[in-house]
């Protein structure tokens, strides 16, 4: 079976691995291992504290094979960033020039340094090995920490986003960030992205240029990638797209892949979620759930057959799935349509 949890020290070689896979571009998983060790560290401690309103925790989850008990995937949740580190983005805006006396008008856009989101939840950190890339795993592993949002929702803000991956080659180079380093950095992309990823952030600051940028003056192939996603992206970017989120004109910094947003109670799984009371028994249904515990350090979440029962508030689950979920006959699941 097929479980999500919250990651835990003993994982730490397989977050490794799946930080090596990832290649470039993925800034939320630096292959260091100082780095993702401290990661674990936060995570844990985040699940454990008590919290009555988002703050500097971050929320690591791993998927794994309970079968061979292999950790094929991991998922992460941002409580508010931005609060210790400045988180960065360009915002994508227009300027006109006109002239009456010469009948001259043009528009051009710009990209704007800011720190707007400071604050908002950040859903991050996806990544699910190719040999489990079916059956919907993917899907799953995105859309549970949408019910994990929906059941703690004190311990997140009410704007969420995620940052999607922009536009750069097999080597890691970004057609955006070439522009920005041969003019301001001198430093390649993938130097860059890890510099971001283990925390060493001031470069950013100290380099970055202070004024807006007429995209024009961009070299074509700069211009042509922003807000554009990298090709592996596209479907989580579909994905997020269906659940509500939406493009406002904020883009990286390194290689200008769109930011999306949304508000928390406008996600669709949000939405469509229900909580139930669990009856253990036979499930004869076709019905395939996404359900989750309602515990935060032992949270535990599946993607399941389930005969829901509506009007009752309850659920029928199968004795391998509520051992699964670590749940027991009477307590309480959150769940949503497959």
């Amino acid at each position: 079976m097929i479980i999500i949890r919250p990651i835990q020290q003993s994982d730490y070689d397989a977050l490794h691995r799946m930080a090596i896979e990832s290649g470039h571009g993925f800034t939320s998983l630096p292959v260091n291992e100082e780095l993702l060790n401290k990661r674990i560290l936060h995570s844990e401690a985040s699940f454990k504290k008590t919290v009555t309103q988002a703050g500097n925790e971050g929320y690591l989850f791993v998927m794994e094979d309970t079968e061979t008990g292999a950790v094929v995937g991991t998922s992460g949740i941002e409580a508010a960033v931005g609060l210790e580190d400045a988180f960065y983005h360009y915002h994508l805006g227009k300027v006109v020039h006109n002239s009456r006396e010469l009948n001259i008008y043009n528009t051009v856009e710009t990209l704007s340094l800011c720190n707007d989101y400071t604050g908002a939840t950040e859903i991050c950190t996806l990544f699910l090995g190719e040999s489990h890339r079916k059956n919907g795993n993917g899907r799953f592993l995105s859309r549970f920490r949408f019910l994990f949002i929906a059941e703690h929702s004190e311990r997140f803000a009410e704007t969420i986003i995620a940052e999607m991956r922009g536009v750069s080659d097999e080597e890691g180079r970004s057609p955006f960030w070439a522009w920005l380093e041969e003019h301001f950095f001198g430093i390649d992309f993938p130097t860059a992205d890890y510099l971001t990823g283990i925390g060493k952030k001031v470069f950013i600051a100290e380099l970055m240029p202070k004024y807006p940028i007429y995209v024009n003056l961009l070299s074509k192939e700069a211009q042509q990638v922003i807000n554009k996603v990298h090709t592996n992206t596209v479907p989580a970017l579909r994905l997020l797209e269906a659940e509500g989120f939406s493009r406002r004109g904020y883009v990286d910094i390194f290689d200008a892949g769109p930011t999306v947003e949304v508000e928390k109670s406008a996600i669709k799984t949000i939405q469509q979620s229900k909580k139930c009371q669990v009856i253990i028994g036979d499930v004869s249904s076709n019905d395939n759930f996404i359900l989750c515990n309602t515990k935060v350090d032992n949270f535990r979440a599946t993607q399941a057959p389930a005969l829901l029962r509506e009007t009752a508030q309850q659920v029928v689950i199968s004795h391998k799935v509520a051992e699964a979920l670590q749940v027991s006959e009477g307590d309480w699941l959150r769940l949503v349509n497959n």
